[in-house]
């Protein structure tokens, strides 16, 4: 048998390499806040090398779907995902929810229920924004089948109308959370999100955890159906991440991890910028009881 070309071996050392790469598990959406839509962000993870992604756009699982699809003949898989806003201790928590049925019924009516709310909330941020002299065109809002709105959307039509001069300045004169344009947020009682979860059959996990996660806040959680905590995430530091990791192995929680990507800017967030293991994915999908997804998958 002939020697084969280096550039076959080198394909074949990243094949088999492939389980210890990078899984990225926060990603967005044009379906929520983000600019990618579901088809670029499975190319943009396909052409990373990752042998899985999840979508978790917020309050929405339209986009997962979507990714699922555009995977489809490819040897990647698309985890079905969402981050739900919830509350905990009177503050807002998001949770990541991993490998949960996106036909469950009870689930997806109350991330309607989240959705309408964020309208809401859009519309009502608006008429407060142009009482100050800003008046945004809401026909500029993002369009299509129910899209999950946000502040974010709210900072691109600042910028587009040239209100102000980037998004980071519509938040800091505008959209931050002790503005007087800001208008409260919808949030599921941690409980009932939880509950959500897995009935779902999924499992769930502190998205980006603040420096309010505590050993003894994750303990409350975990003895609530809290199953991972969000230990790899661009802006945490090295000793945070040992802290967070160390107080999963002790409360036997899962780690989740993943770039909180919503599109090419800024470049430490880009698709694949953070993220975990393989055999802790596998971690994660035992805690679910979810089974692999590699059958599934073609060359």
């Amino acid at each position: 048998m002939p020697a084969r070309q280096p550039f076959t071996a080198l394909c074949g050392q990243i094949a088999s390499a492939r389980p210890e790469s990078r899984v990225d598990l926060h990603l967005h959406s044009t379906f929520s806040d983000g600019t990618y839509s579901p088809a670029e962000i499975t190319d943009l993870a396909r052409r990373s090398g990752m042998p899985a992604f999840a979508i978790t756009d917020h309050d929405t699982l339209e986009g997962v779907p979507v990714a699922q699809a555009a995977a489809m003949g490819f040897r990647i898989e698309v985890v079905a995902g969402v981050e739900i806003t919830a509350e905990f201790r009177g503050k807002e928590l998001h949770l990541l929810a991993y490998f949960v049925d996106v036909g469950n019924q009870s689930l997806q009516s109350s991330l309607a229920e989240l959705r309408a709310s964020r309208r809401e909330r859009f519309l009502g941020m608006l008429d407060r924004l142009k009482t100050m002299g800003i008046a945004l065109d809401a026909d500029d809002a993002p369009t299509g089948a129910d899209p999950s709105l946000g502040r974010r959307h709210l900072a691109e039509m600042m910028v587009r109308a040239k209100k102000v001069a980037s998004m980071q300045d519509a938040f800091r004169r505008y959209l931050g959370d002790e503005s007087r344009f800001s208008v409260p947020k919808k949030r599921l009682p941690i409980e009932e999100a939880l509950t959500l979860v897995r009935d779902a059959g999924g499992v769930a996990s502190w998205a980006h955890p603040s420096y309010d996660c505590t050993k003894d806040s994750l303990t409350e959680l975990a003895s609530l159906g809290l199953g991972a905590v969000e230990a790899c995430y661009p802006t945490t530091r090295f000793a945070r991440e040992r802290e967070l990791r160390t107080w999963a192995r002790q409360l036997d929680l899962a780690i989740t991890g993943g770039s909180d990507c919503h599109g090419p800017e800024p470049l430490r967030r880009g698709v694949g910028a953070a993220g975990i293991s393989w055999r802790e994915l596998e971690a994660l999908r035992e805690r679910a009881g979810s089974k692999p997804r590699a059958v599934l998958m073609q060359a």
